[in-house]
C-alpha cells in the first residue's frame, strides 16, 4: 500500500478590531485551504469591542466557519479610547444593517485565549489587524509565549511615510502606543506591514471592484459593500479614489510572504511621550541605534536584541490576485 503525505494546515490566530477591511482579511484567512484559523480575538479599535466581536462573528458565519471568537480589551492600556467610526461607519461595516450573528463569543478573555492557543499550538502564526492591547496583555501575563510563535504579522505603523490618523502615526499604533511598544520590545518575531503598503497601486480601482462584483456571490458582494463608507472616507483623507485595504494586504503577506517585495530588519520603537508624534513607528533604517550618539535613547531596544522585519513594498498585482481568489 502506498502512503502519501498530506499537507498540515498552518495554524493562524487573528486579533482584530473588526471593521470593513478587517472583515475582508478574515475572509481571506477563513477561506484559505492551507490554513486553520484557531481563534479570532477582538479588541476596541475601529469600533468598540462589542461591535468588533459582533462583526467578527457575522463574518465567520458568512464564511460558514465555526471558529471561536473571544472578546478582549475595551480600552487601551493607558489612553482614552478613540474609535474610527468616522472612517468605517457607526457599525464598522458601512452601516448596511447586517443581521445579528447567531453565535455568541467564547467566555475567555481574549488575552487568555491567546495564551491558551499558543501553548496548545507551538509555532502558530499570529496576525494582528488592530491596536495591540490584547497582545500586550497576553505578553504581560505570560511573556514566554513570544518564543512559541513562528511569525507575528502586524498590520500597523507608517515606517516610511505619513500616518493616517496624525501626520506621524498610523491608527493601530497611535490608539495604544504603550501596547505597541511592549509588543515591539518583546521576543515576538514581528513582521511589520505598514499602512503605506495598501496605497497607490494596491488600492482597488473601479476595474478591480467590477471584477470582484462579477464573481456574483454573497461574500464578494459583502467585501465590496461593507467598504463603501471607507471608500468615501479614504477619498476625503487622501484624495485617492478606490478601496484601500490595509488589513487584507497584511493578511495576504501572512498567507504568502513573497507578496512582500522589499524587506529589511531593523530596530523599531514607538513614541509614547510626545503629543506631536504619539504612536510614530521609529525605524532604525540606517542601523545607527547603537552608535554613541544614540545608544542612551535606544538602549532598551538594542538590549532586547531582536530586530523587526519591516515590509516596505508589495507586489500589488499578486496581492489583488490573492484577494480575488479568496472571494471566488
Amino acid at each position: 500500500m502506498l502512503c502519501y503525505a498530506t499537507a498540515v494546515p498552518r495554524a493562524f490566530l487573528i486579533d482584530t478590531d473588526t471593521a470593513s477591511d478587517d472583515a475582508v482579511a478574515l475572509i481571506m484567512a477563513l477561506r484559505a485551504t492551507d490554513v486553520r484559523v484557531l481563534a479570532i480575538t477582538t479588541v476596541a479599535g475601529n469600533v468598540d469591542v462589542q461591535q468588533s466581536t459582533r462583526n467578527a462573528l457575522y463574518t465567520a458565519e458568512l464564511c460558514g466557519s465555526d471558529v471561536p471568537v473571544y472578546a478582549g480589551a475595551h480600552k487601551p492600556l493607558k489612553r482614552t479610547y478613540e474609535n474610527a467610526t468616522w472612517f468605517h461607519g457607526r457599525d464598522g461595516l458601512g452601516d448596511h444593517g447586517y443581521p445579528v450573528p447567531r453565535k455568541s463569543p467564547g467566555k475567555l478573555h481574549a488575552a487568555d485565549a491567546i495564551i491558551e492557543a499558543v501553548e496548545a499550538n507551538h509555532g502558530l502564526v499570529l496576525v494582528t489587524l488592530a491596536p495591540l492591547t490584547n497582545i500586550a496583555l497576553a505578553l504581560q501575563k505570560r511573556p514566554e509565549i513570544a518564543t512559541k510563535i513562528s511569525r507575528c504579522v502586524v498590520m500597523g505603523g507608517a515606517p516610511c511615510c505619513e500616518g493616517n490618523v496624525t501626520p506621524a502615526a498610523e491608527y493601530n499604533i497611535w490608539v495604544d502606543p504603550e501596547a505597541a511598544r511592549i509588543v515591539l520590545r518583546s521576543a515576538l518575531p514581528v513582521e511589520l506591514v505598514g499602512w503605506q503598503t495598501s496605497r497607490a497601486d494596491a488600492v482597488l480601482n473601479d476595474r478591480d471592484i467590477t471584477r470582484i462584483l462579477a464573481l456574483n456571490n454573497p461574500i464578494a458582494q459583502f467585501a465590496i459593500e461593507c467598504n463603501s463608507h471607507a471608500r468615501q472616507a479614504y477619498k476625503v483623507q487622501t484624495s485617492e479614489d478606490g478601496i484601500s485595504l490595509p488589513d487584507p494586504v497584511a493578511m495576504s503577506v501572512a498567507l504568502d510572504p513573497s507578496i512582500g517585495t522589499q524587506w529589511s530588519n531593523h530596530y523599531v520603537d514607538v513614541e509614547i511621550d510626545s503629543d506631536l508624534t504619539r504612536g510614530m513607528t521609529v525605524v532604525d533604517r540606517l542601523n545607527v541605534a547603537a552608535d554613541g550618539r544614540n545608544e542612551a535613547v535606544w538602549a532598551s531596544v538594542v538590549k532586547q536584541g531582536r530586530k523587526t522585519k519591516v515590509c516596505w513594498t508589495i507586489d500589488a498585482g499578486r496581492w489583488k490576485q490573492a484577494l480575488v481568489k479568496s472571494l471566488q
